[in-house]
């Protein structure tokens, strides 16, 4: 069974797009093209492949077909690069990203704009919490992922980064309203805490390493954004574990004091499709690079497959 190009680039455009109409206009054919288009290669398949919800999304079948046409694309580009002999040349790539919020705030942005640089190359970034990047190289929607995963997702191959470390600070008025007494796990559990969502489980960790059971849990703020985490710390909303690279500055300044206790480490691999690629290898080449660079060194090994 052969896949026509053609109809599984629809596809991965209107999972991307969300919508028939919205993946016409990004192809330049009208919606009912891209409906038959879809039609046809689920009559092909003999599957469905799309479940026509608000936005659309893939069925099972279609994400492996979503897959090899992010995979084609890729191809594609590197052929084209290869035939006149110029990286440079053919059409701009489109290189789908998953990474986690603290490490685009700190120190994944450098790398990608070195590559911008030298190559026709555009990112479309997907943030989540590293311990579920992982799930979106498995479904085909990003090429490459930030993750705290460290066995490689079926079909890709994983490279150490290194260790995110986070320490716990507050500010000196926060301190000194809450913990006058010392960092004591009663204390804890009154003083108010950040956490950056519902998944975010590095303050209970933190809290529980200092003997504060999650039943005896403090008053908790959502701040979903890095940036604004950041800043709520500063303002005094609550203590917080924020990575070194925002938490050091702070510290130096006088505006945040550390609350004692060991750090908190997350290991980071970086994670991408197992295809050889010079485009994606060379992403992968920075990112590494970068990781290893702006990060605590973990010791591991350094590339697993």
């Amino acid at each position: 069974m052969r896949i026509p190009f053609d109809l599984a680039e629809t596809l991965a455009a209107v999972v991307d797009e969300g919508t028939l109409d919205a993946a016409a206009r990004r192809l330049r054919v009208t919606p009912s093209a891209v409906s038959q288009r879809i039609k046809s290669l689920e009559s092909l398949l003999g599957q469905v492949l799309l479940v026509r919800s608000r936005p659309v999304r893939a069925t099972a079948a279609g994400t492996a077909v979503v897959r090899l046409a992010r995979q084609l694309a890729l191809l594609e580009h590197d052929a084209v690069a290869g035939l006149v002999g110029d990286p440079e040349a053919g059409t701009r790539a489109t290189v789908p990203l998953a990474v986690n919020a603290d490490s685009l705030t700190t120190w994944f942005l450098a790398p990608l704009a070195r590559l911008a640089a030298r190559h026709p190359v555009v990112f479309d970034l997907h943030r989540d919490d590293q311990d579920f990047t992982a799930g979106l190289l498995e479904s085909g929607t990003v090429m490459g992922a930030v993750s705290s995963r460290e066995e490689p997702v079926a079909g890709c191959r994983a490279t150490p980064l290194g260790l995110m470390r986070y320490e716990a600070v507050a500010t000196p008025a926060f301190f000194e309203r809450w913990f006058a007494g010392g960092v004591t796990p009663d204390a804890l559990s009154v003083a108010p805490v950040l956490d950056f969502d519902r998944r975010d489980d590095l303050q209970r960790r933190w809290c529980e390493v200092r003997g504060v059971m999650a039943a005896a849990g403090p008053p908790r703020h959502y701040i979903p954004s890095s940036h604004d985490f950041a800043a709520a710390t500063r303002l005094g909303l609550g203590w917080a574990l924020l990575p070194t690279a925002q938490s050091a500055p702070g510290i130096a300044a006088g505006e945040l004091v550390p609350l004692g206790g060991p750090p908190l480490d997350v290991p980071l691999t970086w994670q991408q499709w197992n295809l050889r690629s010079p485009l994606l290898d060379a992403v992968a080449d920075e990112i590494v690079a970068e990781g290893r660079r702006v990060l605590v060194a973990s010791g591991g090994p350094v590339s697993r497959r």
